[in-house]
């Protein structure tokens, strides 16, 4: 079969094929293969998340993170929550058990993408835990990344990538056993479909049933995705697939516990205290289809269109607590308890065409992409609520007893669609010996129509620019220094005096560093100085004779730090990645803000295999963050977290070339700590855990 360099290379990057078969091909495989199942690498060679250009970590003028497969299985990173509390630089704010915020550099995270397809994310907030097993790694690029984001906020962007078929036969069986009656099974099936290779197919399948730590909590979930791949002529490929995901969780808490009491004294609840009563339940499907063409035309230029459909139905049935309990006796009154059922169905169609080649222009060779995106994004919401009949006893005493409710009508019908459309364009420029330029521009419009609780949400944004340029000098054929400006915009639905919206709030990076590549190509090393901030951000006006509200844009909030990353194989057998990040967060008076974020933050996870005993690999995972305190809503005072330290061990063992049996310990310190403070309530985070794995391989 005779295959195209570009698709061939795409084939080694999934096949475990021998080494005699990669010898024909070396060349051409070597510059695109990012795939990281089936090695133990903490690191990739080319990412295109932040640009859509085909990169190495030095050429990108921003800050860049990978989670691995390997990193994923070594550490049992089994959700996109752990996945991101590994990264660099990002805080997990669990508000509460199945609603999450995640930040970085200061900012909520908005932008998240799917194998590069932007997704747009309403509220910045993930419903239910999104599966890790069907990625085959997990980037970040930090900064502001309108560029292919389009709008959203100058935190970062998460990027999700998927398996794909492979070339040659592979499957795998995992089962899990874990404190709490954890128990989960994996199964994962890839290769031809044909006699000649040239239909691939992948068909993974999990199912989990796990309690929890906290009162009455329990989760199941399951998760099925398949993928076709064609290769319908030497140079055209299409690729199918589909996701189905199913979480359902009963005792699940809406807000969290109290912190303090009437008086302020801090509540000091049990770890295993929960707020929700034993009717509680969030459940939520996620059903993803796409479809993809990628054609070679020639002269090292691609063409690729892809269709993404997105349906997420929420069925939830919830309980509040809005007060804090009385000092005297615990209780809290029933005038505190806000019960509501909340259903929701977002759908989303998201399209993109690209193409991306070389050009060579004045002696030198440069590379360009050119393309288009549309995007829209349907969100509707009921919300039904009941009247609390009584209040609750103290709740660390508290089994989850409170009388089921009857619901009533919708108190709000809410229904929104935001369309965005754009061109883009970005290119790396040869400049000069040392110098390389990465420049880009993005022109986007947007249309909003709808209310959310009983707001209008009808906006229209025309012809919104958004610059991206980055320049990079290499000081040696090793190390590079870097600086870049970026931007990215945030539609808004507040109205000046004369009636119109005001424009976008602007999100800007500005970044300077350096970037290395250390112990022979085996690993990637940057530090970072860099300082972002928000501008016209809506900021109250008074008000217009009729009542109604009017605003003006003024300065938000800036964040300014240096981050530390490593990232690879420190030496043979030696994996790591460790990332230290430091921030200062300020409001447009100078004053500090966004306190429920540390201002140090460290992540870090190794692992080793012994050189006497190959079968044998041990690790560790260390997240570290200082203190954070926020100010209290219902009495004078502030609420404190403590600086803390999680260290998770990991040692797995190769039996056979098939079979594979590991032990995970989390929180071995049994390190007592709160979630978050991003709200005026929390819940303890996990105690000491561990979990059991066998995996069988072929």
């Amino acid at each position: 079969m005779a295959m195209s360099p570009v698709l061939l290379a795409q084939d080694v990057d999934q096949s475990s094929a021998s080494a005699d078969e990669l010898e024909t091909i070396t060349v051409e495989a070597e510059a695109l293969s990012l795939v990281t199942e089936g090695s133990d690498s903490y690191r990739v060679p080319r990412t295109s998340t932040a640009t859509r250009l085909d990169l190495t970590p030095r050429e990108t003028p921003q800050s860049v993170s990978t989670v691995t497969r390997a990193q994923m299985d070594d550490f049992q990173l089994d959700t996109v929550n752990d996945v991101l509390e590994s990264t660099p630089g990002v805080t997990v704010e669990r508000l509460e058990t199945d609603r999450t915020y995640y930040t970085a550099r200061g900012f909520e995270v908005s932008n998240f993408q799917v194998d590069g397809l932007r997704v747009p994310m309403p509220y910045n907030n993930v419903h239910g835990d999104m599966d890790t097993v069907i990625y085959d790694r997990v980037e970040m690029v930090r900064g502001a990344t309108g560029l292919i984001s389009g709008s959203g906020n100058p935190g970062a962007t998460v990027n999700f990538v998927r398996k794909r078929p492979t070339d040659t036969p592979q499957a795998s069986v995992s089962g899990t056993l874990g404190s709490w009656e954890q128990r989960r099974l994996d199964v994962d099936v890839a290769g031809p479909l044909d006699s000649e290779g040239k239909v691939r197919g992948r068909l993974v399948a999990s199912g989990l049933q796990a309690d929890s730590y906290l009162d009455r909590l329990s989760r199941e979930r399951g998760l099925l995705y398949g993928v076709l791949e064609a290769d319908i002529t030497d140079s055209t490929r299409l690729t199918a697939g589909h996701t189905w995901q199913q979480n359902d969780t009963d005792g699940n808490m809406w807000g969290s516990l109290p912190l303090y009491d009437s008086a302020g004294n801090p509540t000091n609840y049990d770890v295993s205290t929960s707020s929700a009563p034993d009717w509680s339940y969030w459940d939520v499907e996620t059903r993803r289809s796409f479809l993809e063409l990628a054609q070679e035309l020639g002269e090292n230029w691609t063409l690729k269109g892809t269709v993404t459909h997105l349906d997420m139905l929420s069925d939830t049935q919830l309980f509040y607590i809005y007060g804090v309990p009385d000092a005297a006796t615990g209780r809290v009154d029933a005038s505190q308890l806000y019960i509501s059922k909340y259903d929701r169905h977002l759908e989303q169609w998201i399209a993109d065409l690209h193409a991306k080649g070389n050009i060579d222009l004045l002696g030198r060779t440069h590379q360009l992409v050119l393309g288009s995106d549309w995007s829209q994004s349907r969100n509707q919401q009921s919300s039904l609520y009941d009247t609390a009949s009584q209040g609750l006893p103290p709740l660390d005493g508290w089994d989850g007893d409170y009388p089921e409710p009857s619901f009533g009508e919708p108190s709000f019908d809410n229904d929104a669609t935001m369309k965005e459309r754009s061109f883009y364009s970005a290119a790396k420029l040869d400049l000069a010996d040392r110098w390389t330029g990465v420049v880009g521009t993005r022109l986007s419009w947007l249309d909003t129509v709808g209310e959310q609780y009983g707001s209008s949400q009808d906006t229209t944004y025309d012809s919104v620019l958004t610059p991206y340029a980055g320049l990079i000098f290499d000081i040696t054929d090793e190390a590079s220094v870097y600086a870049s400006y970026t931007e990215i915009f945030q539609p808004q639905t507040e109205i000046d005096r004369n009636g119109d919206y005001l424009d976008p709030i602007d999100g800007v990076a500005q970044e300077v560093g350096i970037k290395a590549d250390l112990f022979n190509g085996g690993a990637d090393a940057s530090l970072a100085l860099f300082r972002m901030e928000q501008n016209n951000v809506a900021q109250p006006a008074g008000t217009l004779p009729d009542g109604t509200s009017i605003y003006t844009g003024g300065d938000g909030i800036t964040s300014e730090g240096v981050e530390v990353t490593l990232a690879g194989e420190l030496a043979e057998g030696w994996q790591a990645s460790v990332g230290y990040t430091y921030l200062e967060i300020e409001d447009a008076e100078g004053e500090a803000t966004n306190t429920y974020i540390p201002r140090n933050i460290l992540r870090a996870m190794t692992s080793y295999r012994l050189p006497f005993m190959p079968q044998l690999k041990v690790g560790a995972r260390v997240r570290w963050q200082d203190d954070i305190h926020r100010e209290r809503d219902y009495v004078p005072g502030e609420t404190h977290q403590d600086a803390y330290t999680l260290v998770d061990l990991m040692a797995s063992y190769d039996i056979n070339e098939s079979l594979t049996a590991s032990l995970n310990v989390n929180n071995v310190t049994d390190e007592e700590y709160l979630t978050s403070l991003k709200w005026d309530q929390a819940f303890s985070g996990a105690p000491r855990s561990v979990m059991a794995n066998l995996t069988w391989r072929y």
